[in-house]
């Protein structure tokens, strides 16, 4: 490889870094945006109270049922 390829090569590899560091500046800056974004979400999460589910108007049909894993349980017991 004689100067004048070994320059090119040095450019292309030089162009090619600072290409990537571009790359790499605005990734973060779009991630940077996306978790400011979030930051604005949960703050208004955080601002709603929270209602514990006994307060909620539930229709009668509506009601929580026994959980699965007791009516396996109790399942389980009748057949052995």
């Amino acid at each position: 490889m004689d100067m004048s390829d070994r320059k090119n090569a040095d450019e292309t590899a030089s162009d090619l870094l600072g290409s990537a560091a571009q790359r790499a500046a605005s990734d973060l800056l779009d991630l940077a945006a996306q978790l400011a974004g979030l930051a604005e979400d949960l703050k208004a999460l955080a601002a709603k109270p929270i209602v514990p589910p006994s307060t909620l108007l539930l229709e009668p049909d509506d009601q929580p049922r026994a959980s699965s894993s007791s009516s396996f349980r109790g399942a389980a017991s009748r057949v052995s």
